[in-house]
């Protein structure tokens, strides 16, 4: 069962300390898989580690996660070559994929390397709902702001497009990134933008907004 048109759920959340675990899925993640209509089994969900350049450590952490949760976990690795043979065939079979933060423009370049980026639009196309924090939002729009490049945030503008706007993360929390976008809109560099607080989530439905959703108590 996948969604029953494109989907995607942007967030600067979806993670916490588990209580037995290192790491968690928060509410945002379990809401991305609850809009892929899963029936009568376990959730596929896809986690993709690029951003981070797959750093097994938490690749582990989500499998353990996803074990708690109850999901069946599939990692997509790019790192030193995909682990996965036919990449299209295991994106196109799942539920959900989740992208971790990290590096967008990392991120950016080896999807398109090894055509994830193309992969990743037939799965959106196809009502696999694709999800993730950070990096793993900003890559589904037009483009945002990051530390991919050093310390000092700058924009970034060669994102995937699949939703015709900017995305800005860590709104709340990171005290140079709202300057820095506002001024981005302004001049033109990034279109109107959408941004999400910590523990925030977007939902579109096709490119249209259509829901906020809050993992984080007082922030709905």
């Amino acid at each position: 069962m996948t969604a029953q048109e494109p989907t995607i759920v942007a967030t600067s959340g979806g993670l916490r300390p588990g209580d037995r675990t290192r790491v968690t899925f928060d509410a945002l993640v379990h809401h991305a898989v609850d809009l892929a209509g899963v029936t009568g089994r376990r959730p596929k969900v896809m986690y993709v580690g690029t951003a981070i350049g797959d750093a097994e450590s938490f690749a582990a952490r989500a499998s353990e996660a996803a074990r708690v949760a109850g999901f069946d976990l599939t990692p997509l690795q790019l790192f030193p070559m995909p682990n996965i043979a036919d990449m299209e065939g295991a994106v196109l079979d799942q539920d959900v994929v989740w992208v971790m933060g990290g590096s967008v423009a990392n991120l950016l370049a080896v999807w398109r390397v090894h055509g994830l980026d193309a992969i990743m639009r037939r799965a959106w196309e196809a009502g696999v709902v694709l999800t993730g924090v950070s990096a793993g939002s900003i890559c589904w729009f037009q483009g945002g702001t990051t530390d991919s490049f050093g310390p000092e945030l700058r924009p970034v503008t060669n994102a995937l497009g699949f939703l015709p706007y900017g995305n800005g993360v860590h709104y709340d929390t990171d005290p140079g990134r709202r300057p820095l976008l506002h001024r981005l809109v302004a001049e033109g560099t990034l279109p109107v933008s959408h941004c999400t607080d910590d523990g925030v989530g977007l939902v579109y439905r096709g490119t249209e907004l259509v829901e906020a959703v809050t993992e984080v108590p007082k922030k709905g």
